[in-house]
C-alpha cells in the first residue's frame, strides 16, 4: 500500500533534475516542470517552474523564467525570477534582470538593469492636484 503511493507521487513529481550537460548546445525553447542544471549552452528561451543552476561552463544568451536560480556562468539576455536569484563569484550577468531578491558574492561581474520586488507603483490620479490660493 505504501509503495504503490510512493511510486505514484515520485512519477508525477516536479522536484526531478534535468541537466544539459558540458558540450550539448541547444537553440530554441526550453520548458521543463522540474529543476535545471546547465553546464552546456543555450541560445533561446528557458522556462522552469523549479530551480535553475547554471554551471561554471553553462552559458545562456536569451530568457530565462524561473523560481529560483543559482548562477556560476555566464548570461546574456532578459531573467525573471520569482523568488531568489544567487550570483556566484564567477557569474557573468548582462542585460535585464527582474527579481524578487538578490545575492552577489564578491567578484561577480553583474552588468544589468534590475528591478527588485513589485517594482514601482503607479501612483493615484488624484494624488496630486494643483491647489490655488
Amino acid at each position: 500500500m505504501f509503495s504503490e503511493n510512493k511510486k505514484t507521487k515520485s512519477a508525477t513529481s516536479t522536484t526531478q533534475q534535468n541537466r544539459i550537460v558540458q558540450g550539448t548546445k541547444i537553440t530554441g525553447t526550453l520548458v521543463s516542470e522540474g529543476g535545471l542544471r546547465i553546464d552546456g549552452e543555450i541560445d533561446g528561451d528557458v522556462t522552469v517552474k523549479g530551480k535553475v543552476v547554471i554551471g561554471a561552463t553553462g552559458k545562456i544568451k536569451g530568457t530565462l523564467t524561473c523560481a529560483n536560480a543559482d548562477i556560476e556562468g555566464n548570461f546574456n539576455g532578459k531573467i525573471v525570477v520569482k523568488e531568489m536569484l544567487s550570483l556566484r563569484s564567477t557569474a557573468t550577468i548582462e542585460g535585464e534582470v527582474f527579481i524578487n531578491k538578490l545575492s552577489v558574492d564578491p567578484g561577480a561581474s553583474f552588468n544589468a538593469t534590475c528591478t527588485m520586488g513589485s517594482g514601482v507603483k503607479k501612483l493615484k490620479a488624484n494624488t496630486f492636484e494643483e491647489k490655488t490660493a
